[in-house]
């Protein structure tokens, strides 16, 4: 049985938070903020959870984005749940496997591991639709 997680796109103002990987796989490179399901928990409770762990944010989700399952997306073989959310507290700060936690102008993103791009893509060309 492949694992399960959950990732999550928070655009504000023209910019997306991202958070820079602090373990392996991909150490050092950018993504969006998520991780594995726990048990016994919802993936919309792993996106809560999991975006305030790694992000110091409390969100609410807006919408599922996509699930991500290329089984070459990750070496551990993850299925991703990608959600849209939006800030309701909190203040940004790096934690648990997020070495750090930075915002971005949509336009100049670093390069994003894995297929977290295409996350990204497929959140923004959703969120152009929602207006």
């Amino acid at each position: 049985m492949r694992p399960f997680a959950c990732d999550m796109v928070l655009i504000e103002d023209g910019k997306i938070l991202l958070i820079k990987r602090g373990r392996e796989p991909f150490l050092g490179q950018w993504a969006t903020p998520g991780g594995r399901i726990e048990e016994g928990e919802t993936a919309e409770e792993c996106a809560r959870r999991e975006m305030k762990e790694e992000t110091g944010l409390d969100v609410e989700i807006i919408k599922l984005t996509g699930i991500y399952s290329d089984p070459k997306r990750d070496p551990r073989g993850i299925i991703a749940a990608a959600y849209l959310v939006r800030r309701v507290g909190g203040a940004v700060k790096g934690g648990d496997d997020a070495a750090e936690a930075k915002w971005f102008e949509l336009g100049k993103l670093p390069p994003l591991c894995a297929d977290h791009g295409k996350i990204v893509a497929d959140a923004l060309a959703q969120l152009g639709q929602m207006k």
